[in-house]
């Protein structure tokens, strides 16, 4: 609320708020609040990045370990069909079983080269949401940066201090959109 300084002594009472007393304090104020909202954004940016890092960082173990099960099915298969062609002796009655063997084998095979993929995608997405939750965090601390010293302008009513705020500031927005800008 705006600070109302009513002087007394005078015919007619002069009324005047503090931002027409200080017009640079007023545009520090409003230059605060905007650096406070870009910073809010950025701070929800970087926390909704990093749980995506997660996420797909958990998606892509899930489906590495589902791979290392398709590969141990794939082996255990070729061993089978190797034994059985190794212990037998009549042809005719394990050539069956090793078609069955085989065809299991080129199955799990052709699984674990698809669930890789799906493997290598999660950790390209995992790797992405991690690049864009560093920048975004690097940005937020340069916000964060640029809203203190604005803020300081308060105390100390050095003009220096929203200048190199709002440099602060402006390159935590430059870092926070990079990512967008460089995809």
């Amino acid at each position: 609320m705006a600070e109302i300084q009513v002087h007394q002594g005078q015919s007619h009472s002069h009324v005047h708020t503090h931002a027409e007393s200080d017009p640079t304090g007023a545009r520090v104020g409003v230059m605060v609040g905007v650096i406070g909202v870009l910073l809010a954004v950025t701070t929800i940016a970087a926390h909704r990045e990093h749980t995506a890092a997660v996420i797909h960082r958990t998606e892509s173990n899930d489906q590495w370990a589902f791979y290392q099960a398709k590969k141990s099915r794939e082996y255990a298969s070729d061993v089978a069909g190797q034994l059985l062609q190794a212990l037998g002796t009549d042809a005719v009655r394990i050539e069956p079983a090793l078609n069955k063997l085989k065809a299991s084998q080129e199955k799990y095979t052709a699984d674990a080269k698809e669930i890789k993929e799906q493997a290598e995608d999660k950790d390209r997405e995992s790797q992405r949401a991690e690049k864009f939750a560093v920048r975004y965090d690097i940005g937020e601390g340069l916000l964060e940066l640029g809203l203190v010293l604005s803020s300081l302008y308060f105390l100390g009513r050095r003009r220096f201090l929203p200048i190199v705020g709002g440099i602060s500031a402006l390159v935590g927005i430059v870092v926070a959109v990079s990512p967008w800008v460089l995809m």
